[in-house]
């Protein structure tokens, strides 16, 4: 699977997948994994889609997948 992040300068978050995992850096540094297996969405999304994501007040959305992820 290949490593993909994206992260713009509004964004207080960087998303990182790698490993069947997604992982969330926060602005402290402090970072969560979460197994991909809990969001089949993600799993089989492309890198086009994982990288559509807006950071919420409860954690990620992805757009074009309507996935919410909960920090």
């Amino acid at each position: 699977m290949p490593l993909f992040s994206s992260s713009k300068q509004e964004k207080k978050v960087k998303v990182t997948f790698a490993n069947g995992l997604l992982f969330v850096e926060k602005a402290d540094g402090k970072q969560q994994a979460f197994p991909l297996e809990w969001f089949p969405k993600l799993m089989n999304a492309t890198d086009e889609e994982r990288e559509d994501w807006k950071q919420t007040a409860t954690g990620i959305h992805f757009n074009t997948l309507d996935v919410d992820v909960a920090l």
